[in-house]
């Protein structure tokens, strides 16, 4: 009697545990392969790489990729929405039954474009006789702090939208080759413009939101390419929109391929006797520098790890290359003052003439 009662027990538990998995829903972070404590950037990374992966037309063979590709869409319409994760993570997914759900169409195309990366080929390989619109290059201005630690922008952007309108147009207008009989024997070949009826359209402005990430490493002039979002053409298809990478400028850091140029000033006392100090770093992180050797105006030390990240593989990095300058002092040495420093130099004149541009 008491198995029957452990058996029984053991049963409403298990139930009890398949209840309560079914009612919390999916597990969003899990789908993302985020932590619950993931950034927004993190959570926009990880949907762009899975995006890709597990997207129906790259995975035709697969019977669950439609469903795989809808649980990540839904995943990152909550988590991205500060308000509905603050909802899923009081309540999980049953508190969120109510309320409004985008379709992940958008949210890919947010991302890539209306026609994603065309998994089946490029642009270039499809139809040439279906016209496009044309295609649009946007500089996009991002900082070196951007291109070190890697960011996404959001662009709002009012796309003009072909919707249908009352009427009829004449469309698809092409040149074709009549023959006439004249007579017995006689034809007459006239070029003339034959069209067909299409339904009339008008653009309307939608604004659309995209998500340009901007890379690890990000090289100045590249360019992210948003398949369909260019200009419309109302019998094809759109061009593409590309953005185009433009780096600003940075106060204290200049970029030179995956390494970064910097220049310290230092005083006469410190290049004699050596200093210790700290340079904050792009992502904020200090870079520490001890020299307790005499620096030369113009000497530079290499940091080996502390540059740019390379853009094919984040986890190698260029150096930082710091160059010294030296500040002497703006007041003069009266003749004591000199032949202290004559006498604790003991350094005799060297005045060597030579052509300090050989090589060059």
């Amino acid at each position: 009697m008491a198995v029957k009662g452990m058996n029984l027990c053991n049963v409403c538990c298990l139930l009890l545990y398949f209840i309560t998995a079914v009612l919390a829903g999916r597990d969003f972070y899990k789908i993302l392969g985020v932590s619950k404590s993931a950034s927004i950037r993190d959570i926009k990374k990880a949907y762009r790489k899975l995006a890709l992966q597990l997207h129906p037309d790259r995975n035709p063979d697969d019977p669950e990729a439609q469903d795989k590709f809808a649980d990540l869409g839904a995943a990152y319409e909550v988590l991205s929405d500060e308000e509905k994760r603050k909802q899923y993570d009081a309540y999980g997914e049953d508190g969120l039954k109510e309320g409004h759900h985008g379709s992940h169409n958008d949210i890919f195309s947010s991302f890539f474009g209306d026609f994603g990366f065309m998994f089946g080929g490029n642009r270039q390989q499809q139809d040439r006789n279906i016209p496009r619109g044309n295609d649009i290059v946007l500089d996009l201005e991002v900082t070196l702090e951007e291109v070190y630690s890697g960011n996404f922008v959001e662009v709002v952007r009012n796309k003009p939208i072909a919707k249908e309108a009352p009427g009829k147009r004449k469309c698809n207008c092409r040149q074709e080759m009549r023959t006439t009989q004249l007579g017995p024997g006689r034809f007459q070949m006239t070029q003339e413009v034959v069209c067909d009826e299409c339904p009339n359209i008008k653009l309307v402005n939608e604004e659309r939101t995209l998500e340009v990430e901007i890379e690890q490493g990000v090289r100045d002039e590249m360019e992210y390419p948003f398949i369909g979002e260019g200009e419309p053409h109302i019998d094809g298809e759109p061009g593409d929109l590309r953005f185009r990478i433009k780096v600003l400028k940075h106060p204290v850091f200049e970029r030179r391929g995956d390494d970064l140029y910097t220049n310290v000033t230092i005083s006469l006392v410190e290049a004699l006797v050596g200093f210790e100090m700290d340079i904050t770093h792009l992502d904020g992180h200090k870079v520490h520098i001890v020299r307790d050797k005499i620096t030369k105006p113009g000497a530079r030390l290499w940091k080996k790890g502390e540059g740019l990240p390379y853009f094919d593989n984040i986890n190698i990095r260029g150096s930082l290359i710091i160059t010294f300058d030296v500040d002497f002092p703006q007041t003069q040495l009266d003749e004591q003052q000199k032949d202290g420093i004559q006498s604790l130099l003991k350094q005799g004149s060297i005045q060597k003439v030579y052509n300090g541009l050989q090589g060059y």
